[in-house]
């Protein structure tokens, strides 16, 4: 009888050796005569772990971790492959703390199954979403996804249900669906873990918003720095296809819609909605001025639905268990889960997915476990290079929208990045103006020029020129009110929160004299 066990092709893994140690296991166990099958699953996000690798018994999958290759022959001596002891072994892997906390509805198969066997993604309750959808008239799919509170998992925040009454209600002879998987953030890699753990999960939830609002066409828009996750959702894709979940009947229905992967060159403002549906046009990516709306004029001028990969990934399980189900998770008005990604200095990185609720010390410290350095946090990032820096004192600040936006933040794409005390803030101001400044399109004003005062004025405080800080102050004012898009709008938080919250850090006169 064979014995299955798992190792991870997600990037985050092939980094660490995966590939190496799944060549290792197959020589290993043809050495030993013994029966194995290997299984190429996704991460399960626990990114301190892996190599994770996993083995099928009775008492269920036991996981292993970080394995290297060397480690396998070690593995085999303490029979891993009935879930034997071993300095490496963590026991049964829905058992670990980490993991056993989590509330996974999107990720719920991600690190569970074969991303490309459409068997799996059927077994674990896939394609339950879109058999649902097919049956339901489209006014239905809709009402089902605003009821459920879905917000837009990419940054802003807004409700998903009312951006697909928009392209619903609005005439057209073509209407597109495009899914925003640019992913620029530092500290996030959901929307990669998806493409290469279960891309499925995104083609349904792409098949079911298409169903809602009369679109044909889809497209997901990805990095060229993600080559594994383009190369997998391309299969994904075809397999589809070949199945009848895509083409000119879906599930056999009378709806049409089929979907093709686009790849940038990895322009941060290409994460941006307008500036993506330029780059996707073959256009320089350059933000548009709005209105209009691209749900009205998006992709070639057609009513389009841009979303968020997690935004797409999170509506089949609400076709499939309904709006009330999703709607019961969270708190106020952020309902469902949110994937959150755990970086930086601290000793257990990887993806948590959790419903709305948790404070931002219970992430950082129970969940994160604190530092790696050992030493105390200084600074924690939300929401990518845009978003503001908390100190230790706003770690009870509740992981919903509204309570970070009264706290002077923002989730953006929930990326969470710590730094402990040996950061230095003033830098990471200046760092926050210097990548606006590299990134800019160069539409408007207040970024193109802005940033670049930015960095300049930033270096005379550094040089001790204290009556630059008004000027920085001032300089941030302009740019959050008068920029075109959130590269420019956005960049003023992380300096400004750099500023009120380590003063110290900004006055150089003061550590010169000490």
């Amino acid at each position: 009888m064979s014995v299955t066990v798992f190792v991870p092709r997600d990037a985050a893994a092939l980094a660490v050796g995966a590939d190496k140690v799944a060549a290792a296991i197959e020589r290993e166990a043809a050495a030993r005569n013994l029966d194995v099958t290997i299984i190429r699953n996704g991460s399960r996000g626990m990114l301190w772990l892996e190599t994770l690798v996993e083995v099928r018994t009775d008492k269920g999958r036991v996981a292993y971790g970080p394995v290297k290759a060397s480690d396998v022959p070690s593995l085999f001596d303490a029979g891993f492959l009935s879930g034997g002891d071993h300095r490496l072994a963590h026991g049964v892997t829905a058992e670990i703390p980490f993991l056993k906390g989590q509330t996974r509805l999107t990720f719920a198969r991600c690190g569970v199954t074969d991303p490309l066997s459409l068997e799996d993604y059927r077994h674990y309750k896939g394609l339950k979403g879109l058999e649902a959808a097919v049956a339901m008239a489209p006014a239905e799919i809709m009402k089902q996804v605003t009821d459920s509170g879905l917000r837009g998992r990419g940054g802003a925040g807004f409700p998903t249900g009312i951006k697909w009454k928009t392209v619903a209600d609005a005439k057209a002879d073509q209407k597109y669906i495009v899914c925003n998987a640019d992913e620029g953030d530092s500290g996030t890699f959901a929307d990669r873990m998806i493409m290469e753990g279960d891309p499925f999960v995104l083609i349904e939830g792409m098949a079911i918003a298409a169903i809602a609002v009369g679109a044909t066409r889809g497209y997901i828009y990805t990095r060229s720095e993600y080559p594994h996750a383009i190369a997998i959702m391309q299969e994904a894709i075809a397999i589809a296809r070949r199945a009848g979940i895509l083409g000119a009947s879906v599930l056999g229905s009378s709806h049409a819609f089929d979907m093709e992967v686009r790849v940038g060159a990895g322009a941060y403002v290409c994460g941006e909605e307008t500036s993506l549906l330029n780059s996707l046009e073959g256009k320089r990516g350059i933000v548009r001025a709005k209105p209009p709306l691209p749900a009205l004029e998006g992709l070639f001028g057609k009513p389009t639905v841009v979303n968020n990969v997690m935004s797409l990934a999170s509506v089949p399980v609400i076709l499939d268990r309904g709006a009330q189900f999703y709607r019961d998770f969270g708190v106020g008005r952020s309902h469902g889960t949110i994937p959150i990604q755990l970086a930086g200095n601290l000793k257990h990185g990887g993806l948590y997915e959790t419903a709305f609720g948790l404070t931002l010390g219970e992430l950082v410290n129970d969940i994160g476990g604190g530092t790696l350095s050992g030493r105390p946090v200084k600074a924690v990032q939300v929401g990518g290079p845009l978003g503001a820096y908390f100190p230790p004192a706003l770690f009870d600040t509740v992981f919903d929208y509204e309570a970070f936006a009264a706290a002077g933040g923002l989730i953006g794409h929930a990326g969470v990045v710590v730094f402990d005390d040996t950061v230095d803030m003033l830098a990471q101001a200046r760092f926050a103006m210097e990548f606006c400044a590299i990134e800019s399109c160069g539409k408007c004003t207040p970024c193109r020029i802005g940033a670049v005062r930015g960095v300049e004025t930033v270096d005379r405080i550094a040089r001790g020129d204290a009556a630059a800080i008004p000027l920085l102050e001032s300089l941030c004012d302009t740019m959050k009110s008068g920029s075109l898009c959130a590269l420019g709008g956005f960049t003023p938080y992380p300096v400004m929160s750099a500023l009120t919250h380590f003063p110290a850090d900004f006055d150089r006169m003061k550590e010169a004299a000490e």
